[in-house]
Order: structure tokens, then sequence, then C-alpha cells
């Protein structure tokens, strides 16, 4: 046995002590209270937020609910508030993003004949809370519920009507790019009866990624017989039955829906540990329980909408990652959007859940070790290649940089480094090393933003290499550190394109919003000039300097959050949206730069503005949310600025001092710590911070850090209506 298996054996037994400790802690101090009330599961599931309300745990791999659409942007999530047809219950879910995938096992309760001639049903009303959802099918007045385990579904279906009782089970169903991909997003597939109350089966998918799963169906009473429905398209690989059933009007019928994506014995197997009988009370109550669990590591004062908004976010935070091991298995996480989610939602689960930060880091280990890098965006275990960077490693650093030793450091730090040095479909090393930026004429698609991102990853991986004393590759990443600065133009204030030869891309339009596709000078992502060039997350000392000193950093702000161009001007992209000016707050590289203010000099133009996006951009409603909810990060923000911090370097534990949102919020911490926000005389007008202290010493720098956190103690604001000037 080598140290190194020592090691790891050591640490994720004290992660282990750490979790019990923390568990029994919050368990025993929030005993009795209830914060599911608090959460509303359908804000966010109408306009550009793509959430879902069906029933999950926190991390679990099933999401399971009611699917109003399977195509277009719009159906990320697979439901849209307000749509009056369901296809039927599915099982799995993103939460929050722009691309589309998931969605498996459809299941569509109806009795006769299909209604309008197809295997849909009429939603009536619809209630949620976390870990159960339920609806009435009105077309055929069957009361359809979901609760959840964290690998298993559990369904109740309560047929009140006097035809004969069916089921729809459709194994070729999936969220899809466009309706005739319906037909060959299934490449594999075998499904069968293994008796009167089981079907089990695989799949082999491709959408968004290539991915196996494997599932068992279980029914609470015999079938009586079924049929299996003919092709629509010579191309379908996935059956497609229709079951009857011998029940009385107002009988229930309960289904269980388990997956795996390690075999059909896997989700055999996690079905019998987590729903070994049909007690669906008893589901429903212990998803409640382990909701209150991660919900009440917060407490919160405040109005009534306050309190929904702020429990829905951290709701939304404790989605994702998902763990998608079998029950009997060790924890592995995947569903990782680290290019949204390192900004802040990574950080928040350091403080709000650091007895997971251990088993995320060894996730994506597992997953270097199988691909040769980290993971970009990973879903179910494997690399979809989506977006710029390779964002875990600013999660790895800051873990690491906090405390965190639950993981193997060598391999860590081989990871990083392999990562950042190996070239990739979106970084080419020997490009970005030779220009010191990604040339527009050799990179067609995203240059700037490529050059931006991968900037934050080498400031990462220097501070790693520093820590562990690796002086050569220190070097190597600190030079890259500044490669930021070859793109900024002097003559615009903005970053820019740049050719192979030094010269900056003409014509240049800053407002032109680009994605990935190669026109109009594809050279940001999701975004424009105006929007990336605040992208300097460890460095903005230096970017002040760059545009000449604080003053004028702060008018080109004020530029940036006034300046209002028509869409003549700057083209569309769906995930550019929240706009104040060209600030887009519904999109992540926007999110650190409301508090570039204070930075700057002038904190109380971070107050105004935290203060406006949390009260005009985070409703409780269903379109309450300005952008996609992205896994988290969307709500992370909306969480560290209740707060009134924020970690505009998300690597290292800094934290910038906003704007508070409630009166009082209070931490729960591991060994029986505390740490706790007063925002006194803060109102609708006093909105501003006469003054800050962290344990009755005032702050005068605007920061604060994460032991400072995780220390416990009390950070207290003094509120007013003026503008405090310094």
């Amino acid at each position: 046995m080598n140290n190194n298996n020592i090691k790891i054996k050591k640490s994720t037994f004290l992660s282990v002590i750490w979790l019990l400790l923390s568990f029994t802690f919050i368990t025993n101090a929030r005993a009795g209270e209830d914060f599911t009330q608090f959460v509303n599961p359908f804000i966010g599931t109408a306009g550009n937020g793509h959430t879902f309300p069906g029933a999950c745990l926190p991390f679990g791999m099933i999401q399971a609910g009611p699917e109003t659409g399977n195509y277009s942007w719009d159906y990320c999530a697979g439901y849209q508030y307000g749509d009056t047809l369901t296809n039927g219950f599915s099982q799995t879910r993103l939460n929050g993003t722009g691309c589309k995938d998931l969605s498996d096992v459809l299941i569509l309760p109806f009795t006769g004949e299909p209604v309008r001639k197809q295997y849909t049903a009429r939603l009536g009303k619809e209630e949620a809370t976390p870990g159960y959802y339920a609806t009435t099918l009105t077309d055929t007045d069957i009361k359809a519920e979901v609760t959840a385990a964290e690998n298993t579904a559990l369904y109740r279906f309560t047929y009140n009507g006097n035809e004969q009782a069916r089921m729809l089970v459709d194994l070729q169903n999936g969220l899809i790019a466009s309706p005739t991909v319906l037909f060959s997003h299934v490449i594999e597939a075998n499904s069968g009866f293994v008796n009167d109350t089981t079907i089990t089966g695989f799949a082999t998918t491709k959408m968004w990624l290539l991915r196996k799963y494997y599932y068992t169906i279980r029914f609470s009473k015999p079938i009586a017989s079924y049929q299996q429905l003919g092709t629509r398209d010579f191309r379908e690989k996935a059956s497609r039955y229709v079951l009857d059933f011998d029940l009385k009007p107002g009988e229930e019928l309960l289904v269980k829906v388990s997956m795996s994506p390690t075999g059909i014995d896997g989700a055999q197997q996690s079905m019998q540990k987590e729903i070994p009988g049909w007690n669906f009370k008893k589901i429903m109550q212990t998803a409640k329980e382990k909701w209150n669990h991660y919900l009440s590591v917060v407490k919160v004062e405040g109005s009534l909408d306050k309190k929904i908004n702020f429990y829905t976010a951290l709701y939304h935070l404790f989605i994702q990652p998902n763990n998608i091991a079998d029950a009997e298995q060790d924890k592995v996480y995947s569903t990782f959007s680290l290019w949204d989610t390192y900004r802040a939602a990574h950080p928040l689960y350091t403080i709000l859940s650091p007895q997971i930060v251990d088993e995320f880091i060894n996730s994506m280990l597992i997953q270097y070790k199988r691909q040769g890098f980290l993971p970009i965006w990973a879903l179910w275990g494997n690399e979809t290649y989506t977006m710029i960077g390779n964002h875990a490693v600013p999660v790895i650093v800051d873990a690491y940089l906090k405390g965190f030793r639950g993981f193997d450091v060598d391999l860590a730090y081989d990871a990083v480094r392999t990562s950042l040095t190996r070239n990739l479909p979106k970084s080419d090393y020997d490009v970005y090393d030779k220009y010191g930026y990604y040339p527009y004429d050799l990179v067609k698609r995203e240059s700037v933003s490529r050059t931006l991102e991968g900037v934050y990853d080498d400031y990462c991986a220097m501070l790693f290499a520093n820590e562990l004393g690796k002086n050569e590759d220190a070097a190597l990443f600190g030079k890259r550190t500044h490669y930021y600065k070859n793109l900024f133009d002097p003559a615009t204030g903005l970053m820019r394109g740049k050719d192979t030869k030094g010269n900056w891309r003409t014509p240049f339009n800053p407002f032109q919003l680009t994605h990935s596709e190669a026109t109009s000078g594809a050279d940001y992502t999701e975004g424009n000039a105006w929007q990336y060039t605040w992208h300097v997350q460890h460095d903005v000392d230096g970017l002040i300097k760059l545009m000449g000193g604080n003053d004028a950093f702060t008018q080109k702000l004020d530029t940036l959050f006034a300046v209002q161009v028509s869409e003549e001007v700057t083209g569309k992209v769906s995930d550019v949206s929240g706009l104040i000016g060209q600030y887009a707050h519904g999109n992540e590289p926007s999110h650190h730069v409301a508090y570039l203010y204070t930075m700057a000099g002038k904190p109380w133009k971070t107050q105004e503005l935290v203060n406006e996006i949390c009260n005009t951009q985070y409703l409780n409603k269903p379109d309450g949310l300005s952008g996609n909810e992205d896994c988290g990060q969307m709500s992370s923000w909306f969480i560290f600025s209740s707060f009134g911090f924020y970690p505009v370097n998300p690597c290292g534990g800094e934290y910038i001092i906003g704007a508070p949102q409630l009166p009082k919020a209070t931490i729960n911490l591991p060994g029986n710590k505390t740490f706790t926000i007063t925002a006194k005389n803060l109102s609708d007008q006093h909105i501003y911070v006469q003054s800050v202290s962290l344990n009755g010493k005032v702050i005068k720098d605007f920061k604060i850090h994460h032991n400072d956190i995780m220390n416990g103690g009390e950070l207290t604001f003094v509120m007013t209506k003026k503008k405090p000037r310094k």
C-alpha cells in the first residue's frame, strides 16, 4: 500500500467525521423547522430560467416530473410554466442550462383511448415542494404525484375515471434539438418484461453527448396486458408500450423507476435499497427531511417574498452536481457546469456544504484519469466539450487554498498542469504561448473570450504551483496571467480581437453579440466587447491601471451600465439577458462586474446596483429569473449578494463587500459555530452601507476572507439612505 492511498483514507475519514458533526449540529439546531415551505420550485420555470418543478433530492441523480415540451431552446429543462399539455413524466433533467438532453424513460397514465389521438394529457392545477410534485390530468381525471430518492422516482397515480386504466411507457423519448431528431437520438436500445410487474432495459443516446443508461420500472399492480406500439420512423431503436391494469375507480397505481449508468443490476439494487416498499408518504417525508437538512444550513429573516427567493435559490444550488453512482457504490458526481459555477456556486459550496467539496474534486479526478484532462462541462461522467477554458482548475485550487485535503494533491496538481498544457478542441496552447493570446485569424471562434478565460485558469495554476514549490511551472503560468493585457485596446478601452500580425480586428463593433458562430467576428462567448472587457477577475488593479486609474475605470463602468443600443446594432444571443445597459446579469461573465466599483473606490455604486439587481431580476414568480439558472450559479450570486459579499476572484477566499439584502442571516457551520450577518436599519430606502464591522472591528477595505466566515462570528452592517462617499 502506498502513502498516497494512506493519505486519502485518513482524509476521507476526517471528511466523514466533519459530515457527521455538521449533520448532527444542523439537525439538532433546526429540529422541527420546515424550510421547504419557503421554496417555490416554479421560480424560473417560465422565460429564460429553464428550471423544472419536479421531484428530486439534494445532489440526486433523479429529477422526475412533467415534460411539456422536448425540443427548442425554451425546453432545455423539458418544461415551461403555463403550458397546458404534458407528454408525460420523465426521470432526468438539467437545472437551468442552455443545452438539451436527458428526460429519459417517459411514462404517461391515461384511460381508454389516447385523447386528441395522441399521447398527451391536459394539466390541471400543479403543486410542487422540494421532493414532491402533483397535478391532476384533467382529461382522464387521474391524480398524478411523484416523489424521489437519489436514484429512484416513486409515482402515485390515482385513476378516478371509469374507463380502462392504462399507461404509456415511452423509451424513445428525450430532450432533442428538433422534432425529427426524436427518431434518431437513440443509437441502440433493448427492453423487456421480467415479469408482470417489472420492465428493464437500457439505451444509448446521442444528443448533447453520447451516454448509456439502464433502468428498472416496477409497478405495484400486475400488468393485465400490453401492446408494443409500432415505430413512427425507421430510425427508432427504443420501444413504446401501452400497458393495461385492472383497477377500480379511485384505485391507486404506484410506479418505481430507477436508473443507473452501470447496469440493470445497479438500477435494481438502488431501487431495493432506496425504496424497498410502496409507502409513498414515507418516501415523500424522507425527501422533505433531506431537503430541510440542507436548507437549514442558513436561517434568514425578512419578508415572506425575500425568504422565498432566498430559500428557492438555496434549493436550486443544491440540486447539482449530481451523484450518478448506484446506491451501493462510492459517490461519483457529474453535471459540472464549470464555466458557470466556478464563479460563485463552488465557492458557496465551500461555506455551506464543505463536507462534499472533496467528493466533487475526487469525481473530477476520476474523469481526469479516464479522459486525460479535467472536466470542462461534464454530464453523466462524460465530457460535452461545451464552453471554454477549464474551470475545474479554479475549483480545485480554491479548495486546496482553503485547506481541503480529502483528495490526492499530487494527482490534482498533475491534472491541473496537464489540462492547461495539453491541446484540446478549444485550447491550443502552442498558439496561446506563441502569441500571448489567441489570434482571431487562427482561432476563428471566441478568440478573446478563450484568452481571458484561459488567463484566469493560469492564474489559479500559478497559485497552486507556488504552494507546492513547483517554481518552473509557477513561472510558466505566472507569465500567462498577463496575457489579457495583449488584447486590451487603449484606443477603445476594450478587449478586442487581434490577428497573428498584431493588428486589431477591423471593422470593430464593440456592441456586436456573438457566441461560437464564425460570423461578425465571433471573438466573444455569449457576449460582446463591452461585457467581456471586465473578465480579469484575478487582477482588477491591473485592469484599472490599463484604463487610466480609478476615475477612468469607474467612468467606463458607468457607460457599461447606462448605454442603450438597439438589437439592430447588437444582434441577439438568447443567453445574453437581464440587461442593465450592456451589463447582462442573465449571463455569467457579468456576474462579478457590479462589485468592481467597490474595488475602484466607489462602493456606493456597487451597493445601488446590487440592490437593483436583487429586487428586479430575482422575483417570486415563474419568470422571476432574468437568465438561465445554470446549475446554481444564478442563485449563488443572489445568495452571496443577499449576505452582503461576493467572490470577485473565486479562487483563494477573498470576498468583496457589497450590500446585504436581508436584515439577518445566520450560517450554521461545522463544529457548533455560526456566522451571523446583521444589517441594521435595512429598508427599501436604507440601501447604502454606512459602516461594516467584523466581530466589532471596522472593515475599511471592504473585504473579508473565507477564514473569517468559517471561524464563526458576526458581520454587522449599519445601513443608511445617504450615499457614503468613502
